[in-house]
């Protein structure tokens, strides 16, 4: 099968807008501020400077965003079908 033919097939059309980013961000925010707290197993590598919080290293930092990047897409995906953004 052709792959262009399936890429245009399953195209959804949805744009990238700066409500998408901003819910994004949220998203990603709210998991760094929950995981920080719930992660019990931490890495013994140094913690992340740049961010100011201590004890937050660049795999706990990796695993908060993936799961902040999993709820903002589902997050856009669900408000974009039901209406509520463009």
């Amino acid at each position: 099968m052709n792959i262009y033919i399936l890429t245009t097939l399953l195209s959804n059309g949805y744009t990238w807008s700066t409500q998408n980013a901003f819910i994004m961000i949220v998203c990603n925010i709210m998991c760094i501020g929950i995981g920080r707290y719930a992660i019990k197993t931490r890495s013994l590598g140094p913690s992340i400077s740049i961010l100011g919080l201590e004890g937050l290293g660049l795999p706990e930092l990796l695993a908060t965003t993936s799961l902040g990047h999993i709820i903002g897409a589902g997050t856009i995906i669900g408000l974009n079908s039901i209406g509520i953004i463009q």
